[in-house]
């Protein structure tokens, strides 16, 4: 087996720098333009947690579990939200709701157990859209940051609107004494 290279070399003509060329004087004030144009240039970065900057309307932060105005769970643990999830990073099990839960939970099924792998989500809001019952929605709240890696997986506990003072005073008038 024989291979055919060829041995032509390119060669590179050569011409003398001239005297401004060789004193490099016409590339340093190029240079020098551009840094004293990008020096009065107004800075693209702020101050992060003084200064927030806007964010879009329809910007997707944190996932919410919704409550009713009663202050009832909404979540029905259809699972819905789970299977409509690309990254899978929602988990539930769900369970069934007792007579003395009746306050507590909407409907007869609800999530026993609810995570979302912050890590694992896109946030691209197909689990908000998925629900029925309109339970999950995503805030305007920036995801916070954290140390290791099970701060990242939120639990029902942290992913609930905490019961405000009209969702007890509600649910002081619906409940008999």
């Amino acid at each position: 087996m024989t291979y055919n290279i060829s041995t032509k070399a390119k060669t590179v003509d050569r011409h003398p720098m001239t005297f401004m060329e060789r004193i490099y004087l016409p590339a340093i004030a190029k240079g020098l333009k551009i840094t004293l144009g990008h020096m009065f240039v107004k800075r693209p970065t702020i101050n992060y947690p003084e200064v927030q900057r806007p964010f879009s309307s329809t910007f997707r932060g944190l996932h919410v579990l919704n409550r009713d105005e009663e202050g009832r769970e909404r979540c029905t643990a259809c699972g819905l939200c789970a299977l409509s999830c690309p990254a899978e990073a929602i988990t539930m099990e769900s369970a069934e709701r007792l007579p003395s839960e009746a306050h507590l939970y909407k409907e007869e099924k609800y999530a026993a157990s609810y995570e979302i792998n912050m890590l694992r989500c896109i946030f691209c809001g197909l689990c908000e859209e998925a629900c029925p019952k309109d339970a999950i929605y995503l805030s305007q709240t920036f995801a916070p940051a954290n140390y290791d890696r099970k701060g990242f997986i939120y639990k029902k506990d942290d992913l609930l609107i905490p019961i405000t003072t009209e969702m007890e005073s509600h649910k002081e008038k619906s409940t008999p004494h």
